[in-house]
């Protein structure tokens, strides 16, 4: 079988032993050599450094671009030190602290819903005044009557006659407005509403029940 000579190729035969290395002090005898070291100190200072310097510089040009876009302060805007609140966990007392600031926004203020219970609270108003009675004027004795009553007024005693108006003719190629429908097909709750009271009849027919 052919031999190979390992000489003059440039590799060490494989049978070679590793350099012995003296133990006998039980310690390392040379030193460490600290440049290594030394360089990449000094490079990760350098990066720090520049990163410092360039988040710095990022943080000033979007802060004037923001200031810019917001323009000066005005009746409109109002600057809150939210650092006081610090940290926000469940407690009523930093609620209570962002409630208040809340509430120095002028109105009107961005709904926190979809906005089915502002109007539900409207119509809640308005039955108020439409089913019950309410004083207009106390001191002249005007009173606002409910709708259900005036209806049998109006129906014992009719609707008052108006004058006859007296119209100009038409003007050539003008013709005499008519209304074939009704402009509104009258009141009607919202879907949210018809839901709460779905949900108001069925509970009370629970209790009833019970």
């Amino acid at each position: 079988m052919p031999t190979h000579n390992n000489e003059g190729s440039g590799h060490e035969p494989e049978d070679r032993k590793p350099e012995e290395v003296d133990a006998s002090a039980g310690y390392e005898r040379s030193d460490v050599k600290i440049s290594g070291i030394v360089v990449f100190l000094t490079a990760l200072a350098i990066f720090v450094v520049v990163t410092a310097v360039l988040s710095y510089g990022i943080g000033k040009v979007i802060n004037a671009h923001m200031n810019k876009e917001d323009g000066p302060d005005s009746k409109w805007t109002k600057t809150a030190d939210v650092r006081q609140l610090g940290n926000l966990p469940s407690n009523p007392e930093l609620q209570n602290k962002i409630a208040a600031l809340t509430q120095q926004f002028p109105t009107p203020r961005v709904q926190t819903d979809d906005g089915n219970q502002d109007i539900a609270d409207l119509h809640a108003r308005e039955d108020l005044l439409l089913e019950h009675y309410t004083w207009v004027d106390r001191g002249q004795g005007k009173v606002r009557i409910p709708v259900e009553r005036a209806m049998e007024l109006l129906a014992q005693s009719g609707l008052p006659v108006a004058p006859a108006v007296v119209q100009a003719p038409p003007m050539t190629g003008e013709s005499k407005p008519v209304v074939r429908y009704p402009l509104t097909n009258g009141f009607a709750r919202t879907g949210y509403e018809q839901e709460q009271a779905q949900d108001v009849a069925v509970e009370a027919k629970r209790q009833e029940q019970k």
